[in-house]
């Protein structure tokens, strides 16, 4: 325990230097911003927006599963623990809010494109659970489908912590658990979960170009 406290304190003295001081604080502007930006589109999208249900194949042909449990507590339970690896490792700060941050700004676009209606036996869940509005604030948005954001998150952390093999295998977990819980929720169309990973990827890479001091930071 104490090797690991001392561990984690040299690595916080060699990471904070006015240049990495730097890189991080614009990385929380740019999450903030986004979160922003998340929250108009979710008032855009669930007052202003009446979109109509489709046929979907999965949904269709599965009942339905009252997660709310795995998906409200998961993701605040998925957030503390990225909180709690980037207090471990600070170098990852600077690249993964910036990374976050541009995968809000485009899944926020995404979602306010194409107005699809909620599935005719999607759960509805109890976000009071989740204490303080933490949950609602963060996540949650009654017609935010196209991209699933649970899935794609920890999709994304996953690669971004793909060097910790643990961390990493955690994040697929989570990923897979997501994706499992929301179809039977129907809470999301099957093409909000299966296209997930490969736009996140997308954006992974984008990332990895347009934030190269910060990705260099991890390697």
């Amino acid at each position: 325990m104490n090797n690991l406290v001392e561990e984690v304190y040299l690595r916080h003295k060699s990471f904070w230097s006015k240049e990495n001081v730097w890189l991080w604080l614009t990385g929380i502007f740019l999450l903030f911003t986004a979160l922003f930006v998340q929250r108009l589109a979710y008032l855009y999208i669930d007052n202003y927006i009446t979109g109509v249900p489709v046929g979907d194949l999965l949904l269709d042909n599965l009942p339905t599963v009252n997660l709310d449990f795995l998906i409200i507590q998961g993701a605040l339970v998925a957030t503390s623990f990225t909180l709690i690896f980037l207090l471990l490792h600070p170098n990852y700060l600077p690249f993964t809010t910036k990374t976050l941050a541009l995968f809000i700004f485009i899944r926020s676009f995404f979602i306010s494109l194409t107005n699809l209606g909620v599935n005719l036996h999607q759960i509805t869940l109890n976000t009071d659970s989740a204490g303080f509005g933490i949950y609602e604030f963060l996540y949650y948005g009654k017609n935010d489908f196209f991209f699933s954001g649970h899935v794609g998150a920890s999709f994304l952390l996953a690669l971004i912590f793909w060097n910790k093999k643990s961390w990493r295998n955690l994040f697929l977990i989570a990923c897979v658990i997501f994706a499992v819980s929301m179809i039977l929720a129907h809470m999301h169309y099957s093409i909000d979960i299966f296209a997930a990973p490969f736009i996140v990827f997308s954006i992974y890479v984008i990332a990895k170009t347009l934030f190269k001091k910060d990705f260099a930071l991890i390697l």
